[in-house]
């Protein structure tokens, strides 16, 4: 009987093609603005994701600066504080028991490299850094050498270059030992590092060169372009995952014993590991997904709304059919049921075609970014859920009446 009440409400949907078109607008609107917004934050999110864990599970940054998800209050603050210094690197390096390896790197960007006709775009992401380099950023050397304890110590040109770099500098040759250019400095290629594409297209791995960091900022100086002086991205490696967080916080002590810091001070400086970037970026996000859900929302109670009216107008121009009806025996309940199903079925009809174009729309973005495609199923079940509820709470009047309608006036309604 239920399955026969369906099939009655489709073919009242059929008979009234404009009406129920009308009808669906509203819906497909609500359902399309809030799937289209939470694809895209879904395809922005697992390309930071693959971005974020450069890092891997054992290893953590300490900086002056926050990352990129912070807010203006955290950078005024990092303006007042020191830099993080090489030396600060070395005391974690002889105190810390929980690290084996303890890393500092010194970054640049917009750097021309070039080699005999060859000149890349202001691109290349320079790197001054240390041995720890490759095992702290999991990004390994393919063919050639790392630099080494000796090239800090001598401050030697020697530079190691990503592997999109090598591809465009030295496509048909060995780059090994050959003299390239790195923003007009000669530097002989030691290494060439393994592919290691960020999620955003080729960079920054793959078209970063990395020179030992005592060359770097014997070039460079203490000083970077705006005027602060240079602190240093130090990255320390847990002996095993187990011990991170053991690690972290006796770097934390460690610095904070270097810099006198009170047990009520607050830290002046940044740590933060792969999980934390993420964790960062889902909360920057947590507005943009509640703005679109509430608007998606509203969208959708104006449909209901106008689901509930058009339906009620519906009960009128229909009453002496449920007058035919309920004299063949049709029950009070058989109306509500075949109400009710018009009304879900019409909402979830809705839904189905405003996720496959919020899907589309939310993809769009993937491609002109060029981003992995990405579609959020449970957002799909929400939005198939909710009209479900929209369609059941605002068709619910329409349906009562026409259940409760008289048959012998419904006979006689003209």
């Amino acid at each position: 009987m239920i399955l026969d009440t369906f099939f009655m409400s489709l073919g009242a949907i059929r008979m009234n093609k404009l009406r129920s078109s009308l009808t669906l607008v509203g819906v497909v609107l609500g359902v399309a603005s809030i799937i289209a917004v939470m694809t895209a934050i879904s395809i922005i999110q697992s390309a930071m994701e693959k971005e974020m864990t450069v890092l891997g599970t054992q290893t953590f940054q300490v900086q002056k600066w926050p990352n990129g998800f912070s807010s203006n209050e955290q950078r005024r603050a990092a303006m007042k504080w020191p830099p993080v210094t090489v030396e600060e690197a070395q005391l974690i390096r002889d105190n810390v028991r929980s690290v084996d390896f303890v890393g500092t790197e010194f970054w640049d960007g917009g750097k021309v490299v070039s080699y005999q006709n060859t000149t890349t775009e202001p691109q290349t992401s320079l790197c001054g850094g240390s041995p720890e380099y490759p095992e702290n950023n999991t990004h390994y050397i393919e063919i050639g050498r790392n630099i080494s304890r000796m090239d800090m110590l001598a401050a030697r040109k020697v530079v190691v270059i990503g592997h999109a770099l090598a591809n465009e500098l030295f496509p048909f040759s060995d780059p090994i030992g050959k003299m390239i250019t790195v923003d007009k400095r000669k530097y002989e290629v030691i290494g060439v590092f393994i592919k290691k594409e960020s999620a955003f297209g080729g960079g920054p791995y793959d078209t970063m060169a990395l020179i030992p960091g005592t060359t770097y900022t014997g070039t460079y100086g203490s000083v970077n372009g705006r005027g602060f002086p240079r602190s240093a991205n130090v990255t320390i490696h847990s002996k095993t995952p187990e011990l991170l967080q053991d690690a972290i916080e006796e770097t934390r002590q460690v610095l904070r014993r270097a810099r006198n810091l009170k047990h009520n001070d607050e830290d002046n400086f940044f740590y933060f590991t792969s999980l934390s970037q993420i964790d960062n970026f889902n909360k920057t996000t947590a507005g943009v997904k509640i703005g679109a859900f509430v608007l998606g929302t509203v969208s959708l109670i104006v449909a209901g709304i106008g689901i509930m009216n058009i339906m009620l107008v519906s009960v009128t121009e229909r009453t002496k059919e449920i007058g035919i009806r309920k004299s063949l025996g049709a029950r009070r309940r058989n109306i509500l049921m075949q109400f009710l199903f018009e009304a879900v079925v019409l909402c979830n009809v809705g839904g189905i075609i405003g996720i496959i174009i919020g899907f589309g729309l939310g993809n769009v973005m993937a491609v002109v970014a060029n981003l992995d495609a990405n579609i959020p199923f449970e957002w799909a079940f929400l939005g198939m859920l909710f009209c479900s509820v929209i369609g059941v709470t605002f068709g619910m009047i329409p349906a009562i009446k026409a259940s409760k309608l008289n048959p012998i006036e419904a006979l006689s309604y003209e």
